[in-house]
């Protein structure tokens, strides 16, 4: 297994490259008071809706992976699977879970447990995301975005989200990819 300091060096700077490349289309990173990171992996982050409620976002991992703090507002969690790293960014409205894909022996897919505060419900959206619904006013008050996701050459992969009983599952077939490869799984209000 990496080195923490290494490997979270090394996921950083992949997801940096790509992010760069990407511009300023992308969330940036913000120190955001209203997300909270735990110190494990597994145990995820508390991020805000828009009616003021908190919704829960796990890594689903062994229980071990602490994270490598790099600032309040970034960490990274390393090998969170085979060949694989997140660096976790809060934004101004939200959270990213870039996920660094560092060979073909990672997996293709990644689970994130969703806890969702009462009267909460995940809905499904045509673009491929999913939306965090306030059932009783029937309002948005959060959205999972459909991630995208690249190879180290920039060629796009089909990420795609699905929903798994308390779990929003991403999809990421990365064969004949030219690793590292990044995805992006972002959520915001």
């Amino acid at each position: 297994m990496r080195h923490a300091r290494d490997g979270a060096t090394a996921a950083m700077n992949a997801a940096s490259q790509v992010l760069a490349a990407r511009g300023k289309a992308e969330p940036q990173e913000f120190d955001n008071a209203d997300v909270q990171w735990a110190t494990r992996a597994r145990d995820g982050v508390w991020a805000p809706t828009r009616d003021r409620q908190r919704i829960h976002v796990g890594i689903d991992c062994p229980p071990d992976r602490a994270a490598t703090v790099l600032r309040p507002s970034l960490r990274v969690f390393v090998g969170i699977d085979v060949d694989t790293d997140i660096v976790a960014q809060t934004t101004a409205d939200g959270i990213r879970l870039v996920t660094v894909v560092h060979g073909p022996e990672a997996p293709t897919s990644f689970r994130f447990p969703v806890g969702l505060a009462e009267g909460l419900a995940l809905e499904a959206m045509p673009s491929g995301g999913f939306d965090v619904v306030n059932l009783r006013y029937g309002a948005t008050v959060g959205r999972f975005y459909t991630p995208w996701a690249c190879d180290s050459l920039f060629r796009p992969l089909a990420a795609r989200w699905e929903l798994d009983g308390g779990a929003i599952v991403m999809r990421l077939p990365h064969e004949g990819a030219a690793y590292p490869v990044v995805a992006d799984p972002h959520y915001g209000i």
